[in-house]
């Protein structure tokens, strides 16, 4: 039979755990760097090569974070757009260093879809990368393809002129408009008379031009 459970005391039941689905493996623009390479910091220090096996692995890319791995990266794709070894402000560079910022926060989002902080930080950067881009080809055109072809950009022209429809917007116009017809119907009197005016003059002018050759 069954007692009656205590109040203090609730009986252990089990239940089963929902399967978790593994996640797919999202390849990342990270994944073209060896592991083995040293990250930036400790790079050019002159006795980095006299250091022992396990310290090296301890600075190289295989122990450190994104953060050393995106530094890498965004060297990288600078060095292929740059005008020369002291350029750090061109509009080539910072189209570099925009798109490897696009890029991890696309890596993110495919993660984690309901982030919309990094959603809003991606558009922002996207946006500033567009414009810069739309100068360098209406400015110099040669830099803006090799530009495009060295960071694998895909640039679409955009529309010519675009504008969100509203209900705010709608509702002017149909003001404009009315505002429009009301000043035309208002003018029309005055419009007529004007142009009986004119009628007459040139009615006038024919007159005398025919008593003339009369």
């Amino acid at each position: 039979f069954h007692q009656a459970c205590s109040p203090f005391i609730q009986t252990a039941r089990c239940y089963a755990r929902p399967v978790r689905r593994k996640r797919k493996d999202i390849p990342s623009h990270l994944d073209d760097l060896p592991p083995t390479m040293l990250k930036k910091d400790y790079a050019n220090v002159p006795i980095i090569n006299s250091v022992d096996d396990v310290v090296k692995r301890l600075l190289s890319l295989e122990m450190a974070s994104q953060k050393e791995k995106m530094k890498i990266k965004t060297q990288q794709l600078v060095e292929k757009v740059r005008r020369s070894p002291n350029d750090n402000g061109s509009f080539e560079v910072q189209v570099a260093i925009l798109t490897a910022k696009i890029r991890t926060y696309e890596e993110h989002l495919q993660r984690h879809p309901k982030d919309k902080n990094n959603r809003r930080r991606m558009l922002m950067d996207i946006d500033r990368r567009k414009k810069l881009l739309a100068y360098l080809r209406r400015v110099r055109y040669d830099t803006f393809e090799n530009t495009c072809k060295q960071l694998n950009i895909q640039y679409t022209l955009p529309p010519p002129y675009s504008r969100r429809i509203t209900k705010r917007w709608v509702v002017k116009k149909a003001f404009c408009l009315k505002v429009f017809q009301e000043a035309r119907k208002l003018r029309a009197p005055e419009r007529l008379k004007q142009r009986r005016e004119w009628q007459a003059r040139a009615r006038a002018a024919r007159e005398k031009q025919a008593q003339g050759e009369g």
